[in-house]
């Protein structure tokens, strides 16, 4: 996690401020995040939650100010940046940031953000992550293949497939940001796409072949089956990207990907969590809560996304109006398979809590 120094104190904290005039909250965050860490990405537009703390004015008053807080994923980290002589910017271990900061509830956020479960599931599949950038996908997954027990290892393989869901995701959001590197975006996707299809081969194969499985055959290869629709989504999105030549977004596609990064860190956090669903039933509820709660905002931005298209382009482009809606229609399907994983995630807690 980034943290910065405030000007008056000193004092490690995040990027914030007030919004400006006509400025949605989460696109004033974004602005924060550029001038005062010089880092921009995807950012989802539902807030984690929020925080209080006590601001001192030119006046001497020290009023209480409310926070949002809404989770950006780091793509570009500027050289120079508007304040840049006037903080530090520095990166934390999830721990060392919630130890950094004053703010009890804003440390509280941190530390939930990534549980330790999760973390250990980073560690697990950073391996993974390893081979693909030094070998290629396809060295990664045969040694993948030759570490599972012959009885399958499930709770393996859906934390694999999680992983490279997320990379897809935030591929998907670089893409839809704009700018260079368009093609070697649209690529990692299509290679992600393949590698979770290897590992979904994978699960299908030992559902078959185990004699006893954690969860009921069908929760299993339903689970694995929701997984893989988000990125088959994904994959569908980029060649439609690829195929129409579009080089820009509007902010409401760009919303709807910071939405896809942030479901796709939930359903990677969820599934170390199913290898003790009795214990960790409660922090499932949650995570599919929100995954539920984010797909509803989703179709909000993807509703008032149509329409000004429709508005923009209907009457004077239309080839540009049936673009962008063939564009938004798959990211809507993302995040609505998303929120099939969170009912197939709700069905295991039901049965085995």
């Amino acid at each position: 996690m980034l943290l910065v120094t405030s000007r008056g104190t000193g004092r490690w904290v995040i990027p914030k401020g007030n919004p400006e005039s006509g400025l949605s909250a989460h696109a004033a965050a974004a602005l924060e995040a550029e001038e005062e860490a010089g880092v921009r990405g995807a950012l989802c537009p539902i807030p984690l939650g929020s925080y209080q703390y006590r601001k001192r004015r030119s006046s001497g008053a020290t009023l209480t100010v409310d926070v949002d807080v809404f989770p950006l994923a780091v793509n570009d980290v500027l050289v120079s940046w508007k304040e840049q002589n006037e903080r530090e910017r520095r990166w934390f271990g999830l721990s060392e940031a919630a130890s950094a900061v004053d703010e009890p509830d804003l440390r509280d956020l941190i530390r939930s953000f990534a549980p330790a479960e999760f973390q250990a599931a980073v560690r697990r599949t950073g391996a993974f992550s390893t081979m693909t950038r030094h070998t290629g996908l396809a060295s990664m997954f045969g040694w993948f293949q030759r570490l599972l027990p012959r009885t399958g290892n499930f709770f393996e393989m859906f934390e694999a497939h999680a992983a490279t869901v997320l990379s897809g995701a935030e591929a998907t959001a670089r893409l839809l940001a704009g700018g260079p590197g368009a093609a070697e975006h649209i690529r990692e996707i299509i290679e992600r796409e393949h590698d979770a299809d290897n590992i979904t081969r994978e699960v299908l194969q030992t559902v078959r072949s185990t004699f006893l499985t954690p969860f009921d055959r069908s929760a299993i290869t339903a689970l694995i089956g929701s997984l893989d629709d988000t990125i088959d989504e994904m994959q569908a999105a980029a060649l439609a990207i690829d195929l129409y030549e579009m080089k820009e977004f509007p902010s409401e596609m760009q919303d709807m990907a910071g939405i896809v990064v942030d479901a796709a860190r939930l359903a990677a956090e969820a599934m170390p969590l199913l290898r003790d669903v009795s214990r960790n039933g409660g922090r499932l509820h949650e995570l599919t809560e929100r995954l539920v709660r984010i797909e509803g905002h989703a179709d909000n931005i993807h509703a008032a996304g149509l329409k000004r298209s429709l508005q923009e382009h209907g009457a004077s482009d239309t080839l540009r109006f049936v673009t962008e809606r063939e564009i938004y229609k798959h990211l809507e399907r993302i995040v609505d398979a998303f929120e099939d994983v969170a009912d197939q995630i709700d069905g295991i807690v039901i049965d085995h809590a």
